[in-house]
């Protein structure tokens, strides 16, 4: 993987997730036993933020430290990216300085043009279509709770986001069963789903996306939901909220439905009392912050890989 870019999920094989995620467990337990090796002492993690951020700030900037790199923090008004100059020439200059590029961004372009351009990896730390690295933590925090990923059913539930897309190739790569209740105005990414489906078909994985949520929720493992409002969406507020709730409201009443042992997760941050309520995502099924925790681990996986050989780690 060293040397390759992140802006799906699709890059990757079902094989090579299994790397990232053994690896991410490996750094996760020695993080737990205060064991700490200087791996990426050499490397340089630069972070581009067009869109405010705190879980994916905070873990890069972590992970890169704890690893013996180091992380630069870049605003788009920080550099001139603001003022004109091309994406292409962002890339170019920062493949001069430093070992990989983060960006958070709101359109899916922009990181797909600097992957184009720039000669180090791109990470995709968020745009308006996938979050790659929000969805390798949550198949890291699945595993790890339900001690596989092969066989399980994962409903979505809400929005059809950048999440919910990336999901969809994750859960098809793994083997997980996806079911995604939306209304039909807010269906996933048509490219994302059909990824998908052919994914699907080769690792004996079901995905279907539905308008029912009572319909989605029957027997699964583990039930996901998101904002209904996405940064960039929050003048379509009111419109939202009339189409999502109160049906598509994760609630205890509808997360009952769910097997009895499921789990609910939620990338965060979360609206309490419009995606989802206080019982469920404070309640005893919310594994929410092991996901969050597991950012920080995947992470640094993924990063080991992309700049290393895998004899280094």
């Amino acid at each position: 993987m060293k040397g390759r870019n992140l802006l799906t999920l699709a890059e990757f094989s079902k094989e090579e997730i299994i790397k990232i995620l053994d690896l991410a467990d490996k750094f996760k337990k020695q993080r737990k036993n205060n064991i700490s090796k200087k791996i990426l002492s050499d490397k340089t993690l630069a972070m581009i933020f067009h869109k405010p951020s705190t879980r994916t700030r905070v873990s890069f900037d972590v992970a890169m430290n704890d690893l013996g790199g180091n992380s630069i923090t870049l605003n788009s008004n920080e550099i001139q990216l603001s003022r004109g100059e091309t994406i292409e020439d962002t890339a170019k200059s920062f493949s001069r300085y430093v070992d990989v590029i983060m960006a958070r961004v709101y359109n899916h372009r922009d990181v797909d043009n600097l992957a184009k351009y720039a000669s180090i990896p791109v990470i995709n730390g968020l745009s308006d279509i996938y979050h790659p690295t929000q969805v390798l933590a949550d198949l890291q925090t699945i595993r790890e709770k339900k001690g596989k990923l092969e066989g399980l059913k994962l409903t979505w539930i809400g929005d059809g986001n950048n999440v919910c897309n990336t999901l969809l190739i994750g859960c098809s790569r793994m083997g997980i069963n996806m079911q995604v209740a939306s209304p039909s105005n807010y269906k996933p990414n048509r490219e994302a789903y059909e990824i998908a489906k052919k994914s699907a078909e080769k690792n004996r994985s079901r995905i279907e996306v539905i308008n029912d949520p009572k319909e989605a929720i029957k027997d699964a493992d583990i039930v996901v939901t998101d904002t209904f409002i996405s940064m960039g969406s929050d003048s379509e507020r009111k419109e939202r909220l009339k189409a999502f709730l109160p049906e598509y409201q994760v609630n205890i009443k509808l997360m009952n439905r769910a097997k009895k042992n499921a789990i609910f997760m939620h990338c965060l941050p979360s609206h309490r009392g419009e995606e989802v309520t206080e019982g469920v995502i404070d309640g005893a099924k919310s594994i929410v912050w092991d996901e969050a925790e597991n950012r920080l681990h995947s992470q640094k996986a993924l990063l080991a890989f992309l700049l290393l050989d895998e004899d280094s780690f």
